[in-house]
């Protein structure tokens, strides 16, 4: 089969080449997949595959082969999945009853690809951070992926949400999807705010550290800067702010199948700055890695 595959020497470091077909367990399912989404983090780590692995966590596509097992969804099924241990990039997957839901016939498959890591990052270190009604919520990196999903999802919760975003320019929508307020980095915020979701770490970590009221929490989810944060001294000593360190985890179908009735019932918008022919992977691959993508880049899966 066609899939996406790690080259050192090749734009964005990928080449569109030929994999084994998988072998799925009694409990998994064959996909034939149809669209594929990019995200920042496999991207970043892609020189770290062994030669020959199949990339990619996120997928949408149909079932055509049931589980052996005889649980979960019949063959003609469309349905989105997730796979920590990677192999979306292909034109089938095996994937594990756990790690799917089955996309609503309301909702686009091109769509539903986009929610996996990032909407399922956004539901649960939100989650993370405890109840948000009343509280004030920054998220950093909004313009991303994870951040426009993040927006959304707080400003549902009943939080007052702050965006925070690399420049101007990158604050486009993000007031339509629920922000009170959008800032270009941390400028601008003159209250104290009681959650942080923070994607970029660094030192803007440390200065969103402290813009924390008593008793205010931070989740990090990402360090899109690539630079440590250095707290200066006695700046974590005080009223119990808490520095949360995060990962998504696995079992996602539940979580993806609450995104996509949200989705249905247009209380989540899904944006996706790029879209095309998986042939043109590296140009999307390079625009997301360059920050030049509002929301996410999605990949149809094409016919030789």
């Amino acid at each position: 089969m066609r899939a996406l595959l790690p080259a050192v020497d090749a734009p964005a470091g990928l080449v569109l080449g030929t994999a084994g077909e998988p072998d799925p367990r009694p409990d998994q399912v064959l996909v034939d997949v149809r669209h594929i989404s990019l995200n920042y983090g496999e991207l970043h780590f892609l020189s770290r595959l062994p030669a020959g692995a199949v990339p990619g966590w996120d997928a949408s596509g149909v079932v055509v082969r049931a589980a052996a097992n005889g649980q979960g969804p019949a063959v003609g099924t469309r349905v989105l999945t997730y796979g920590a241990g990677f192999g979306a990039w292909a034109e089938r997957r095996a994937v594990s009853l756990d790690e799917l839901a089955v996309v609503p016939d309301s909702v686009d498959l091109a769509q539903a690809a986009a929610l996996p890591v990032a909407g399922v990052t956004a539901l649960r270190a939100l989650r993370a951070a405890g109840p948000l009604l009343g509280r004030r919520v920054l998220v950093t990196g909004a313009s991303g992926g994870v951040g426009r999903f993040a927006v959304q999802l707080a400003a549902r919760a009943g939080a007052e949400v702050v965006a925070s975003v690399g420049s101007p320019e990158r604050g486009a929508g993000l007031e339509a999807l629920g922000a009170g307020q959008v800032v270009a980095g941390l400028d601008g915020i003159t209250r104290p705010v009681d959650v942080v979701l923070d994607a970029v770490g660094g030192a803007q970590l440390v200065a969103a550290f402290g813009l924390l009221a008593p008793e205010g929490v931070l989740v990090s989810y990402g360090c899109a800067s690539g630079e440590p944060s250095v707290f200066p001294p006695y700046s974590t000593v005080g009223p119990g702010k808490s520095l949360v360190s995060f990962r998504i985890g696995d079992r996602l179908g539940a979580d993806m199948a609450t995104l996509l009735r949200l989705v249905e019932e247009r209380r989540l918008t899904v944006d996706t700055g790029w879209r095309g022919p998986w042939e043109k992977a590296a140009e999307a691959a390079e625009a997301l890695l360059g920050r030049r993508l509002l929301g996410k880049a999605v990949l149809d899966v094409t016919a030789a």
